[in-house]
């Protein structure tokens, strides 16, 4: 799990930012639409629709505007439909990238994604380029408060079943097998514990170290990408010291 805060530090920076953007509210909803769409309209048997909803809670959506997603997307044939699709490549430095949409017109969304790469020094490769360099893992992250006992906390996360534990000075990051996912969320939130996030992610094998202008077009690369309506997740294997991240204008 090395890198796993560092990775999270760079992520972390540019969603405090998209958090008080009306923009997260049109991905949340367009990923509930899906995954509605997808298998219906109860969580209790859709694991997708159950993360989507947390996701939304947590950035405040509310509960109006879910109610009438999943009204929407359960109602009759003719309904807008969203594609979904993965872009593979490699960033600045060749890092490497991979980039979750869903979009109703693949031809925008592709031609912007590919823009995002290229502007940057980066470009898209073929599928299974880099997929093969990451793996599907559950990711809970509590903020860390001086109510929680952390050496208490990661025992109760790895008797839950959780397959590792790090932290930082803001943060508690649990990492699980995406089959005992649920299991552990439901484990430690009956031990009062509440996230910030709850969800499966593609975490990388290995990270790749940039530094300077390679650096500094990563992360401006990955902003391009994020601010997209159509792009739900950005996942890479960049990192970067803290230091070098300071010199770095967000």
């Amino acid at each position: 799990m090395a890198g796993h805060s560092k990775w999270h530090n760079i992520k972390r920076r540019k969603e405090s930012q998209d958090a008080k953007r009306a923009k997260i509210f049109t991905k949340l909803s367009k990923e509930i639409f899906a995954a509605v769409r997808e298998g219906g309209d109860d969580p209790n048997t859709n694991l997708r629709l159950r993360m989507a909803l947390t996701k939304a809670r947590a950035e405040n959506i509310p509960s109006d505007n879910i109610e009438r997603t999943v009204k929407k997307a359960s109602g009759e044939a003719g309904a807008v439909n969203y594609d979904e699709i993965t872009y593979e490549g490699y960033g600045p430095g060749g890092a490497a990238v991979m980039v979750k949409a869903l979009t109703e017109n693949k031809n925008r969304t592709a031609a912007d994604v590919r823009h995002a790469f290229s502007k940057n020094g980066g470009n898209l490769g073929e599928n299974g380029c880099v997929s093969f360099m990451f793996n599907r893992k559950g990711q809970l992250i509590a903020d860390r408060t001086d109510e929680i006992d952390e050496e208490e906390f990661m025992l109760e996360a790895i008797e839950a079943g959780a397959e590792d534990f790090e932290s930082d000075d803001q943060s508690f990051y649990i990492q699980t097998d995406p089959d005992n996912f649920e299991q552990v969320k439901k484990d430690l939130e009956s031990n009062n514990y509440e996230f910030l996030k709850a969800e499966i992610i593609l975490f990388p094998d290995t990270n790749t170290t940039l530094k300077d202008e390679h650096a500094e077009k990563m992360i401006k690369m990955i902003d391009a990408l994020e601010d997209n309506d159509d792009v739900q997740s950005v996942y890479h294997n960049f990192e970067a010291d803290e230091e070098q991240l300071s010199r770095i204008s967000y």
